[in-house]
């Protein structure tokens, strides 16, 4: 898989020196890069990002207060020139914690952990439908309909109905592999067959593509 990366760093050489690094390792995509947490916040809000590669030591607000104000962190590789932060660095359940300078041996080390990480993460949905609780894996999923409060989930011989929103949902699913296509859908986007005007076909259904979305979701293929 390919691991949708963020660099926040306030130090352009810094920024630089990730950026070279990451663009040697095939499994690393690096989406964007910011300045500052301040920026980043902003920027997760729009974007689903699978690591962070994160400076501590910034103007405003830390690596450290930043990283502990987000709900659904993505996985971090905090890198600073202060070894002192190390361990508050591995309490909040980093990757990895990358001194500066540091070499591209050692950057190699800590984003192999990530990658076996996410090749052993096996990832599942747990459904309540019908009075039981069904485990259903992420990658039997074909898409997602919204019914209001309820959702239908559809696999590929049969759905299941459960008491959530649309966007709780996707707030649960990784972003990578499923994108919200339409106000009422999402899709798994390996299981898209091919697309017709503005519509997705996937298994035979036809999904509506909203004008909202079809932009970000055509994207999507290209990062």
């Amino acid at each position: 898989m390919t691991i949708r990366c963020l660099i926040i760093d306030d130090e352009p050489s810094s920024q630089n020196v990730l950026k070279t690094f990451i663009d040697k390792i095939e499994y690393l995509d690096l989406i964007h890069v910011c300045n500052n947490a301040i920026e980043g916040l902003d920027f997760l809000k729009k974007e689903a990002i699978d690591l962070l590669f994160l400076d501590i030591n910034m103007p405003q607000l830390s690596g450290i207060s930043f990283y502990k104000s987000l709900q659904n962190p993505p996985k971090v590789i905090f890198t600073t020139a202060y070894s002192e932060f190390a361990l508050e660095g591995f309490e909040l359940n980093a990757i990895d914690y990358l001194l500066k300078p540091f070499s591209f041996e050692r950057f190699v080390k800590a984003v192999t952990k990530v990658n076996l990480y996410f090749d052993k993460k096996t990832e599942y949905i747990l459904i309540k439908s019908d009075k039981k609780i069904h485990q259903i894996n992420i990658n039997d999923v074909f898409f997602i309909e919204s019914l209001g409060d309820y959702v239908k989930v559809f696999t590929e011989n049969d759905f299941l109905i459960t008491y959530k929103t649309l966007k709780v949902m996707y707030d649960s699913l990784p972003k990578n592999q499923f994108i919200q296509v339409h106000k009422s859908y999402i899709i798994n986007k390996n299981k898209l067959e091919y697309i017709e005007g503005n519509v997705a076909i996937i298994n035979s259904y036809k999904i509506p593509l909203g004008q909202k979305y079809k932009k970000d979701f055509l994207d999507s293929f290209n990062s």
